[in-house]
């Protein structure tokens, strides 16, 4: 795989996907949650707490071990992006609850992801010399990767609003398309081993996927009983950050194999979503 993707691409496009965030985001969506916390608190207990345990509960029902275990609990502990944003908006779901939930959980994320990390690696069985994750040092990377660029972002966006509008879906797609090119180079690093891993991993994080929104969307619609709203749980909690999830697992923890399951359900997110989006439009 090549490093300078892993080391240089893929933070950078974890920057500018948290700059985009901090670009839709102004501190009347703060003040918005603080009037409003229940759709926001029903969301961020889906996300910090519902989706960690769907994550172990689907482990264990497929029987998946060792680091494609590991790799999937990571990604449930990632917050949505940009892309969960922009899913939001299309399903004409709460799109100003939708970048509250990414920004908020952002800031939040920091801290629990080495802890839970470090956690999963033991209970998975893998915490040797050869996947060592410092808590401390993953911290304050996760937060100069994640937090500060939202906090720049929100700076743009008050001071240059038209440029920060104008701005944002070029960042959306550059995001991508890095994303994609690291799962392309994750493919290629496997060679012969690609196949067999997928077959392992892949029902899992479909699985994931599915079962995620499925709980999201329920959950809102019982809990809040406003279809808007329950549309952006469904999709903060369905949508993760596969590229976070990618940047602890290969260039972090520098694994491979744990970044199967983040790669294959970033993949299958965009299918999932887009059907979900036809279907919320329509009612």
């Amino acid at each position: 795989m090549p490093q300078t993707l892993l080391q240089v691409g893929l933070p950078i496009a974890l920057i500018l996907i948290m700059m985009g965030v901090g670009l839709n985001l102004t501190k009347a969506d703060f003040i918005r949650v603080a009037k409003e916390p229940k759709s926001f608190l029903i969301g961020a207990l889906c996300q910090m707490i519902v989706l960690p345990i769907a994550a172990l509960a689907v482990i264990a029902l497929t029987d998946l071990s060792g680091e494609l275990a590991v790799g999937l609990f990571i990604l449930a502990l990632c917050p949505g992006g940009t892309t969960s944003n922009l899913y939001s908006y299309l399903a004409k779901a709460d799109l100003g609850l939708s970048i509250s939930l990414t920004a908020v959980i952002g800031f939040i994320t920091p801290f629990t992801i080495p802890l839970l990390a470090v956690w999963a690696m033991n209970y998975y069985g893998i915490a040797n010399e050869s996947f060592e994750l410092p808590i401390l040092a993953t911290w304050l990377k996760l937060m100069i990767i994640t937090v500060f660029p939202v906090l720049v972002g929100m700076w743009i966006n008050a001071k240059w609003h038209t440029f920060a509008k104008r701005v944002q879906p070029f960042i959306s797609w550059f995001s991508i398309a890095v994303l994609i090119l690291v799962i392309i180079s994750i493919c290629i690093k496997l060679g012969n081993q690609l196949i067999e891993f997928t077959v392992l991993a892949g029902p899992s994080a479909i699985l994931l996927n599915v079962v995620t929104m499925a709980l999201g969307y329920f959950v809102g619609r019982w809990a809040l009983n406003n279809q808007a709203q329950a549309k952006t749980i469904t999709l903060e909690v369905g949508l993760q950050n596969g590229t976070l999830a990618l940047l602890v697992t290969s260039s972090l923890l520098q694994s491979t194999q744990m970044s199967i399951a983040p790669s294959i359900y970033s993949l299958f997110m965009f299918f999932s979503a887009s059907l979900f989006t036809i279907y919320a439009r329509r009612i």
